[in-house]
């Protein structure tokens, strides 16, 4: 009896595990731009290092705030196999011929033979191959010590009852960034991407909570 109400607690239990794993993304996916410095009595000089932005070339993410176009281009192609086997044999014989006190012929069975064998094969393949291709605009939501700017940003695109996240952050050196204001996602350090589906699409994919229940309780 005591069992049964166990098994009975564990159930909801084991039905809420999540089967959809998420992505770290950092956050926040936003950041607003740090506060003006405070005003200084003006030198007269036009050159004010507090808002400086050069004239002369194009516009880069550099400040906390700023946006940054990412180009989203990961194609992962990975595979591995492998082949071994092993193929042992061995055979002994004995006999004896002759003893002290004992006539030869007595001896014509005292002899003894032996053999023995092992092989074994084995094989494995394994194969994976992800295409992601996008954009996305993101914000610069910190700027590191050494120049690096940690960047996040989030897509929502909804039609009709379903909705489409692309979430994104990573870390870039601002000397990639490529005329205008745009890096490619293989240039950014420590990249995390999730795209994922809300709404009756994306419910319609998932697996019932009984269904989970059994797959925790029975794996096999």
């Amino acid at each position: 009896m005591r069992a049964l109400v166990l098994l009975a607690a564990a159930l909801p239990l084991a039905g809420c595990v999540t089967m959809n794993p998420r992505v770290e993304v950092a956050e926040p996916t936003n950041a607003l731009p740090a506060p003006p410095p405070q005003v200084v009595q003006a030198n007269g000089a036009i050159f004010q290092q507090a808002a400086y932005r050069p004239l002369f070339e194009d516009y880069r993410a550099r400040h906390r705030g700023d946006t940054l176009k990412v180009e989203i281009v990961e194609k992962i192609v990975a595979s591995q196999s492998s082949n071994s086997s092993i193929d042992k044999s061995g055979k002994i014989d004995a006999s004896v011929s002759a003893l002290p006190y004992i006539k030869p012929g007595a001896l014509t069975r005292a002899n003894a033979e032996g053999s023995s064998s092992n092989s074994f094969a084995g094989k494995g393949a394994t194969q994976s191959s992800n295409n992601f291709f996008g954009s996305i605009s993101v914000v610069v939501t910190d700027v590191l010590p050494n120049g690096h700017l940690l960047i996040a940003g989030e897509k929502q695109i909804g039609v009709n009852s379903n909705v489409d996240v692309l979430r994104f952050s990573g870390q870039v050196d601002p000397r990639l960034i490529q005329p205008g204001n745009t890096i490619a996602s293989t240039q950014i350090a420590n990249v995390r991407v999730e795209h994922r589906g809300r709404g009756a699409q994306a419910d319609a994919q998932t697996m019932g909570w009984l269904g989970r229940f059994f797959l925790n309780l029975l794996p096999i």
